[in-house]
């Protein structure tokens, strides 16, 4: 039987993070999933693998269990499958945010981008003065991106700040699109743009996974593989799976 990969996010307060860290690991450890979970005060970012029931649990007990009372009833996930265990071990740790950005001002749940369906992706980056922006890191984008795109050429998040202080202007780029791998790098990067001044914010909502999961093949402005961080190292539409040699850091 095939694993179910299970990979989420929410932007949410918890500033009891702390004490939510050792009852969720128990939660993963009883239901035997592996992989990563970030918990920080502004939220929860994961991807879990497992058999497809404790998954489906893990997935109900974040969204209405009493572990989070609620407050993850708005939590962005992505399925897919593995034909074996993508991780090797379980993590549950602590952070400062749960995607680093580095920029302290801006909170994604009361200022950012507009979200735009996979089904109306390729009419946006198709229009005109339209500025279309990879924000993953360059090895990512190596392996996969949309035609047309823009490579930042960052090796981590936290430096798209001064890739947008160096190339990217309000007065001259008035439409910006972005995406990424599962949307939360884009929800960072939209909030600080606006606190910017840029007039007209998009980003791929579900990200370059929900792209490939929805819009067919024959119809898709991907070109490539998508980097996933685990073990099947990348993914094609449909999310089918696509081993590949490939030497990575997490």
């Amino acid at each position: 039987m095939p694993y179910q990969v299970a990979a989420f996010y929410q932007f949410a307060a918890l500033p009891d993070f702390r004490e939510l860290r050792e009852p969720l690991r128990a939660i993963c450890a009883d239901l035997k999933l592996k992989g990563s979970v970030l918990l920080a005060e502004e939220g929860i970012n994961g991807t879990l693998a497992g058999s497809a029931d404790p998954v489906d649990a893990l997935v109900e007990e974040l969204r209405f269990g009493a572990l989070f009372g609620g407050r993850l009833d708005n939590l962005e996930l992505k399925f897919s499958q593995a034909s074996a265990m993508p991780f090797q071990r379980l993590k549950i740790r602590l952070k400062k945010e749960i995607v680093t950005l580095g920029d302290t001002e801006i909170d994604p749940t009361r200022q950012v981008g507009n979200y735009v369906d996979p089904a109306d992706w390729n009419d946006l980056i198709a229009t005109p003065d339209t500025l279309v922006i990879d924000t993953r890191n360059a090895f990512e984008v190596a392996m996969g991106t949309f035609t047309g795109a823009v490579d930042p050429g960052i090796e981590s998040f936290g430096q798209f700040k001064e890739f947008a202080a160096r190339h990217l202007d309000p007065a001259k780029h008035r439409r910006v699109a972005m995406f990424c791998t599962g949307g939360i790098r884009c929800e960072k990067a939209s909030a600080h743009l606006l606190s910017r001044g840029f007039a007209e914010v998009y980003h791929l909502k579900g990200g370059i996974l929900k792209y490939l999961e929805g819009v067919p093949e024959a119809e898709s402005r991907w070109r490539g593989e998508c980097f996933v961080f685990d073990d099947r190292v990348a993914l094609g539409h449909g999310l089918r799976e696509r081993r590949m040699e490939h030497d990575s850091d997490d």
